[in-house]
């Protein structure tokens, strides 16, 4: 058995669960509403307030998707009650971001301001010029979003330039020392 899938979602109060035909899931909760179809293999029962995930066989493709399927439906409803949030910093001199109405204009260092569109169901705020928070309730789009962000240009490892997540470590390198003497 699976150590993840064999656990039950529970299901808090005021949030919607309906399974529909071809595994597929609809949580609605507070925030909003997500909907995705699971593979079809895949015996998904929502019963007294959990919602349970059980694999037909003891095959190996069975018993990797039996906890795939579990963390999805738990980040669907950790998704919809509480929602999902991605902080990132920007390091350097004369790099910020800034917010114009639906587009996040980044100055990061090039000729000309990167602007990025907003997806839809993700909101993007700018606490500080050097500060950005990716928000959302689909944890997979929040971290795609951030991590498009985060690659118009990544830290760097001599002084740590760039964009970075807010609790990821940097390992920096010495730079070049003089030249060695000749003999």
């Amino acid at each position: 058995m699976s150590r993840i899938g064999r656990l039950p979602v529970a299901v808090p109060s005021g949030v919607e669960v309906k399974l529909g035909d071809n595994n597929t899931l609809t949580v609605k909760g507070k925030k909003g509403t997500l909907t995705k179809q699971f593979h079809k293999d895949m015996i998904i029962k929502v019963e007294n307030g959990n919602i349970l995930v059980q694999r037909p066989s003891e095959e190996k493709k069975h018993k990797a998707l039996h906890g795939l399927t579990r963390t999805l439906i738990n980040n669907m409803v950790v998704g919809v009650t509480e929602g999902y949030e991605k902080n990132l910093e920007i390091n350097g001199v004369g790099y910020r971001a800034q917010k114009q109405g639906k587009k996040l204009v980044l100055t990061l260092g090039y000729s000309h301001p990167v602007e990025m569109d907003d997806p839809e169901g993700i909101t993007v705020e700018v606490p500080a010029p050097n500060k950005i928070v990716v928000k959302g309730i689909d944890k997979q789009a929040v971290g795609e979003y951030a991590a498009k962000i985060r690659g118009k240009r990544m830290p760097e490892v001599y002084k740590g330039k760039g964009i970075k997540y807010e609790t990821e470590v940097i390992r920096r390198k010495e730079g070049k020392t003089g030249a060695k003497a000749k003999k």
